[in-house]
């Protein structure tokens, strides 16, 4: 067993209890964060990053969407780094018009095809934007979890 010193347990002690506090400070946030559903005004980069492919999912799994947790986040962190806004303005698609938008980086006519009713129409919306991503996905590579790279 180790012994500490005295004022070593206290430092500790002290130690533990703020990192204790920061955490449920952290756990008030994310709660609050995850209260309402997601929208492009209120999202944030790296937001709910979890939140959104839990629901995402949801839907999925309603409209025999295949795919799966692992699958959606390891795309959407290599396409948008979590940022629910981000644009592509250098790539192909951009130069002829078309950016890649949001989480999964979808560009509007794809979004549009691959649209999942019941979700938001704004290509922004982090749930909207990875169902129809998913979606896409299922219709070209048989899933998102089959993508392991830009798609």
């Amino acid at each position: 067993m180790l012994r500490f010193p005295k004022s070593s347990t206290r430092r500790l002690t002290k130690a533990r209890t703020f990192a204790l506090s920061g955490l449920a400070a952290t756990g008030l946030s994310v709660l609050a964060a995850t209260a309402g559903a997601p929208s492009a005004s209120a999202a944030t980069p790296g937001g709910n990053v979890d939140g959104w492919i839990k629901q995402a999912l949801v839907v999925m799994h309603e409209k025999g969407i295949p795919g799966s947790y692992d699958g959606i986040h390891r795309n959407l962190m290599r396409e948008s780094a979590g940022n629910p806004n981000a644009i592509n303005n250098w790539d192909s698609n951009a130069k002829i018009g078309t950016p890649s938008k949001g989480l999964m980086q979808v560009i509007d006519p794809t979004f549009k095809a691959y649209h999942v009713a019941g979700t938001s129409s704004n290509i922004y919306d982090p749930v909207a934007n990875i169902v129809a991503s998913a979606n896409y996905a299922a219709h070209r590579y048989g899933s998102i979890d089959k993508v392991n790279s830009a798609y």
